[in-house]
């Protein structure tokens, strides 16, 4: 089932780097949530995504936002790159069941284990109010998910 813009996003539950359990349905009500798949923790794209998103805007996890890395790399990988890149928004291991938070939103690369790079923006209310999928493995163009989050009233 292909996801719909409009329509209620995916619920999930996965182990952050604070090794607690995080839903998409624990957001709901209080912040929108930036979901940002890729493939592998300390990759050279991936890290440069992240440190983008961290010097560019450091305050992009807020009292509205919340931005949620999600991979198959263990909880343990994602806390040693979080802590040696200095991130500030939350990661999300897809470790386990390997790929599960990854296939029901529609970007799990069967071949190579992994994530591809997706982006969705879930609003307040738990509903999809964007989304963007990289197939060719290039880094994404931030300005587009910011022009989603300034369409939601969130300054960026």
């Amino acid at each position: 089932m292909a996801l719909q813009i409009g329509a209620e996003a995916p619920d999930f539950e996965g182990r952050s780097t604070a090794g607690q359990t995080v839903k998409l349905s624990d957001y709901r009500g209080n912040k929108h949530v930036l979901l940002v798949f890729y493939p592998f923790a300390f990759s050279r794209t991936c890290t440069g995504e992240f440190c983008q998103m961290r010097d560019e805007m450091p305050d992009i996890c807020s009292d509205e936002v919340e931005v949620l890395g999600v991979s198959p790399d263990s909880a343990f990988t994602l806390k040693a790159w979080k802590q040696a890149e200095g991130y500030v928004n939350e990661f999300v291991s897809d470790f386990w069941p390997h790929g599960e938070i990854s296939r029901a939103y529609g970007v799990f690369h069967e071949p190579s284990g992994s994530s591809m790079r997706g982006t969705f923006l879930i609003d307040k209310d738990g509903i999809l109010r964007w989304m963007e999928i990289q197939e060719d493995w290039q880094a994404r163009d931030q300005s587009n998910w910011r022009e989603a989050l300034a369409g939601l009233g969130v300054p960026v």
